[in-house]
């Protein structure tokens, strides 16, 4: 991979329109920037602490100097400076110099959200980015014409928080920042090029968190050396510090006496580490190795496009000799997050080409198989420095994820074990190798509740559930043996299919319990109700690319769709109903509302007569069983049996009558249905982003995306003046910062023309009603089989810590894995961003 430097953008200067200034292009010397006087010092002890003193140090006895500098600078106007250190508080930052009043609401000044101090640079129209103190957020304009170079950076270094189609907003965080060196990216060049880019000065307490938070990143790996793990580093002083911490040292295993290396009484030894070549990436043509047409504009070493030459000064000069521990495998999980902690997380990297221990997989891409530039791009970030780097790739759903998978998987070419939410999924990944790869059908062994044989020969594929992998209760002998398999192999790489879900209670076990020399998280929908995300960054490894979902539909890649919130109006008995109801009977009144099942039925029939084939999500399985008698359509829920799936999937897509079906949420993920091209939301799990996100991915692979002026279609149907409004809301909150718009349609012209939609009468809608206020409680509640990281209304949180639900005989029997719900803790920050960002000021 390519590595940005100093020099990225010196090629700026040659654009015929919006070129940069050539003051963009040189390197000021000490404190003249850009044309313009800037404290030295923060910056210059951001970059280069060699020859300094202690960061501790310096903090002590040059804090109110720092804060002087931008003050004399001219930074920061002297009406707006409060004497450092007056508050009295010991955890003031340092660099909080600035007072500025709250809102006037005569003057509408935004308080500390108003950034009018700052100084522009001269040349501030040709630079795309706007940089906030105190809180690490990039504005992007995405007009710009350097804005795609722009956001190739910003994306290694930064989170990306809302990308509508004009204004991105971007977030620095100790994830992104650690993402950013794992690809090969160090404090100089993060803040030389975001220097380059921004509008205004780099704040000072930006710099100085950019410096804490990479300073130690990168120094310490975890490797697993024959089903061993050990923690390396070419720092010994580093290693002695870990093992000072006591989580680390109780999960230390010290060397027995004669092992390879030369040993100490702090049960580190010394290894060798082997240099590294360029790689050809899933056996594909290796690209020249002059760079990119689009790249030539941005200086020399860099490959905006995801692969080109190697550049030889790459941070991947590694040492031969490397100090290093061992720990316990039923520590990995633990070492991994105190590492985290105390600012040392440990990049997880394979060197699996030089690996001659683990037998090699007959595995490569069909001759035919070519795949996109963002996904090249994404290998990139995987296999830039020859090795296997562990993380996670964020592309759309339909945006060729399993082709990434499987593309890395021929170009580690050692056993793979791949996980997958779903029965369904396990079998389509295996159907996807078969098309996409030369692995032949024997070396694929899948691991479920109908199939439990091993592959034949040495290396293999095994294909799963996170469930069967996880699951914790006695086994058949077939499952146990297989299961013994997967936990006494050693496996070239660990492939996480909906990574988001890994974090859960019952699965994380998995990710430390299975030895795998790396991970590969797929996702498209890094999003979590709960505080685990972040878990994610210790369990796989950082995120190390995301694809912006707009930008995939508008060259072709993804459908372009267009989304619309429909309000249905409850009828008079049903609201009367709703309104007196307080148990989570209210959840099916307004899923059964008769104007929703009619609405329903009229754009089935709307869609049906444009040849469209169409998909209606229903939650409540109680409602989605009376939908289907209603409108005589065949459905899917969890109960539904494997063999009927798979026909059922297959005549949709197959059968040209078949141009409906009803799915419950087991068809949120990792369902590929191309044929698909409208869907239509009856009732969600309350407010999760990531579940609706998911279900817009059903049509975003259509097959007619191509189609001139073709659109998919994407209705999400709420009942009016009820609760399922303001989830909807919250719902749609991902997708909005992924660039797509909702209309709202309060009526749909045309429908009062349709006689024959059910229930438009006032008994039969009476008759709805009296079935639907006899149904059980446990047929409303939608709770107890819930995913944990979903989202819960502020109503049930406010109960007391533990939350029982209505029961059944599979609870008591303990077939149902949750029966309460218990408080999650706050959410705790970084403790650098707690310390740079989030502070009381």
């Amino acid at each position: 991979m390519s590595k940005w430097t100093v020099n990225d953008y010196e090629g700026l200067e040659d654009a015929e329109e919006q070129q940069l200034s050539p003051v963009v292009c040189e390197i000021a010397s000490d404190t003249e920037r850009d044309g313009y006087s800037v404290p030295a010092s923060p910056a210059e002890d951001a970059i280069d602490g060699s020859d300094r003193k202690s960061d501790d140090d310096e903090d002590e006895t040059n804090s109110e100097d720092l804060a002087q500098r931008d003050i004399s600078s001219g930074l920061v106007p002297k009406n707006f400076v409060t004497a450092f250190g007056n508050s009295g508080d010991d955890d003031t930052d340092e660099y909080d110099v600035v007072r500025v009043p709250k809102r006037n609401l005569t003057t509408g000044l935004f308080g500390k959200g108003d950034y009018n101090y700052l100084k522009l640079k001269p040349d501030h129209e040709s630079r795309p980015l706007w940089i906030c103190p105190h809180s690490g957020h990039i504005i992007l304009e995405a007009f710009s014409s350097i804005a795609e170079q722009a956001i190739d950076f910003l994306i290694a270094i930064s989170e990306p928080i809302s990308r509508p189609t004009h204004i991105h907003e971007y977030k620095l965080t100790p994830h992104s920042l650690y993402a950013a060196v794992s690809v090969g990216l160090d404090t100089n060049d993060i803040i030389e090029v975001l220097n380059r880019l921004s509008k205004v000065p780099i704040p000072a307490d930006v710099i100085k968190a950019i410096n804490q938070c990479t300073r130690s990143y990168g120094k310490v790996k975890l490797v697993l050396k024959h089903r061993r793990y050990f923690v390396e580093s070419s720092h010994p002083d580093i290693l002695q510090h870990l093992l000072r911490d006591p989580i680390i040292a109780q999960a230390r295993i010290l060397p027995d006496e004669g092992v390879d290396g030369a040993g100490s009484r702090e049960g580190i030894v010394i290894q060798e580490s082997s240099q590294m070549r360029d790689l050809n990436v899933g056996s594909l043509p290796k690209r020249s190795a002059r760079l990119p047409s689009t790249a030539a504009s941005i200086g020399p070493g860099v490959d905006v496009e995801g692969f080109g030459a190697l550049n030889d000064d790459e941070d991947d000069d590694v040492e031969n000799i490397v100090h290093a521990f061992e720990i316990s495998n039923t520590s990995v999980e633990n070492v991994r997050k105190r590492c985290n902690e105390i600012d040392y997380p440990m990049l997880e990297e394979y060197d699996f080409r030089n690996d001659t221990i683990n037998p090699n997989l007959d595995i490569d891409l069909k001759p035919a198989t070519t795949i996109r530039p963002y996904q090249e791009k994404s290998l990139s970030k995987m296999f830039g420095n020859g090795r296997a780097r562990s993380g996670i790739i964020v592309l759309p759903c339909g945006a060729g994820k399993t082709l990434v998978g499987i593309t890395a998987a021929c170009t580690i070419k050692k056993s793979i074990l791949c996980l997958c939410t779903s029965s369904v999924s396990v079998m389509q990944w295996k159907q996807q190798f078969l098309q996409w790869s030369t692995i032949k059908e024997e070396q694929i062994a899948v691991f479920t509740s109908d199939q439990k044989m091993p592959f034949l020969g040495e290396a293999g594929l095994v294909i799963s559930t996170y469930a069967m992998v996880a699951n914790t209760r006695k086994r058949s002998p077939r499952g146990q043996l297989m299961m013994d398999f997967i936990s006494q192999h050693e496996w070239g790489m660990l492939l996480l299919d909906e990574v988001h879900v890994a974090p859960a209670a019952v699965f994380r076990h998995v990710v430390t319990n299975v030895a795998a020399h790396s991970k590969l998280g797929l996702t498209a929908t890094l999003v979590r109700e709960d505080d685990k995300i972040d878990d994610l960054s210790f369990l796989i490894g950082p995120k190390l690319y995301e694809a912006n979902w707009m930008d995939l539909a508008n060259k072709g890649h993804i459908a372009t769709v267009q989304c619309a919130e429909v309000w249905c109006t409850m009828t008079p008995e049903f609201y009367k109903a709703y309104l007196e109801e307080t148990s989570y009977k209210r959840i099916l009144l307004y899923s059964m509302n008769p104007n929703k099942l009619r609405t329903c039925q009229y754009l089935i029939n709307f869609h049906r007569n444009r040849g469209d084939k169409t998909i209606v999500f229903i939650d409540n399985v109680y409602a989605l069983r009376a939908y289907a008698e209603k409108l005589g359509l065949p459905y899917i829920c969890g109960e539904t049996r494997q063999i009927e799936r798979m026909r059922i999937l297959h005549q949709f897509q197959h059968n040209p009558i078949v141009n409906t079906i009803l799915l419950s949420k087991v068809g949120d993920t990792s369902i590929d249905l191309p044929e698909a091209t409208c869907l239509i939301q009856v009732s969600s799990h309350f407010g999760s982003r990531r579940q609706e996100a998911q279900r817009l991915g059903r049509i975003l692979r259509a097959k007619r995306r191509n189609d001139e002026g073709f659109n998919a279609f994407f209705y999400s149907l709420v009942s009016k003046d009820t609760q399922e409004m303001y989830f909807s809301t919250k719902r749609q909150q991902f997708l909005i910062d992924q660039g797509y718009s909702f209309k709202v349609i309060t009526h749909l012209e045309g429908m009062e023309n349709c006689p024959d939609l059910v229930y438009g009468d006032k008994d039969s809608q009476k008759s709805l009603l009296h079935s639907v206020m006899m149904a059980k409680d446990a047929d409303a509640d939608i709770l107890e089989d819930m995913p944990d990281d979903l989202y819960f209304d502020g109503r049930i949180q406010a109960n007391a810590g533990v939350r029982h639900t209505a029961g059944s005989l599979k609870s008591l029997a303990g077939s149902v894995a949750k029966g309460r719900v218990e408080r999650k803790k706050p959410v705790e920050h970084h403790p650098l961003l707690k310390r740079q960002f989030f502070k009381k000021r």
